[in-house]
């Protein structure tokens, strides 16, 4: 299982937001590319970016932080934000983004979607983001009133590489994982999850991997990685089995 540290980009900053609450954030640094490079120093295999300023104004904002963010790490991106059509992500790919992610996109154009999956085989994730059971859109500001096994359902039908669920109103609360959401969602669907959303400590990653469906490949982890309240380096000797 993959953990996946998340750096959120807000006015030049890394951020991390309660429950995706602008008017809530907590600011780490100022230098989100040193940031970058101490994930990779303690291991991370891969990092999950998010333009909070383009989800929230519904384009990219981050452009050269962003290709700065994907030159000064050999490791895999996969980001999200803002991305609302295939000439953003063409320019995302060609600055180095491994991995695109999509929410408001796959609600309101889903052919656009299915448009990309098909040019950028493998290379295109889904955002699950639910509030309650409904997923939310236009950076958690306006719910979709669909349920997330319905989108879920649907954007594995458009050929995405994988899908990310979050529980909204567990990220940055450390409260822990919804287990059973993120169980249910990975029983519905053909594709790997990823989890997002709770990560209070090390335990809740012990508790993802017990749950041991094949389906559940990583998790990601933000407030608890920027407080010390989860310890990197332990998570991945767990991962990989107890071993350095």
């Amino acid at each position: 299982m993959m953990v996946i540290p998340a750096i959120d980009l807000l006015q030049g900053q890394a951020v991390r937001l309660h429950q995706g609450d602008p008017c809530r954030k907590t600011v780490f640094s100022a230098d989100p590319v040193e940031v970058a490079r101490r994930w990779y120093r303690l291991g991370a295999q891969r990092l999950h970016v998010v333009d909070l300023d383009g989800s929230l104004q519904g384009g990219p904002r981050n452009r050269a932080l962003i290709k700065a963010l994907a030159k000064a790490v050999p490791i895999p991106i996969q980001l999200g934000g803002g991305i609302r059509d295939t000439e953003t992500m063409d320019s995302y790919f060609e600055a180095g983004v491994s991995f695109l992610i999509v929410g408001t996109l796959v609600l309101e154009a889903p052919e656009v979607v299915e448009e990309a999956c098909g040019r950028w085989p493998g290379r295109i994730l889904a955002a699950v983001d639910a509030r309650k059971g409904e997923v939310m859109m236009k950076g958690w500001t306006a719910s979709s009133r669909k349920r997330a096994v319905e989108v879920a359902r649907s954007v594995e039908a458009l050929g995405v590489a994988g899908i990310i669920y979050t529980d909204v109103e567990r990220d940055g609360m450390g409260r822990g994982i919804n287990l059973e959401a993120t169980r249910e969602l990975a029983e519905a669907v053909g594709v790997p999850v990823i989890a997002s959303g709770g990560v209070a400590s090390v335990e809740d990653l012990r508790a993802l991997m017990s749950l041991g469906h094949p389906r559940i490949i990583g998790v990601i982890v933000g407030r608890a990685l920027y407080t010390g309240a989860f310890d990197l380096k332990e998570a991945l000797r767990l991962t990989r089995g107890g071993k350095e």
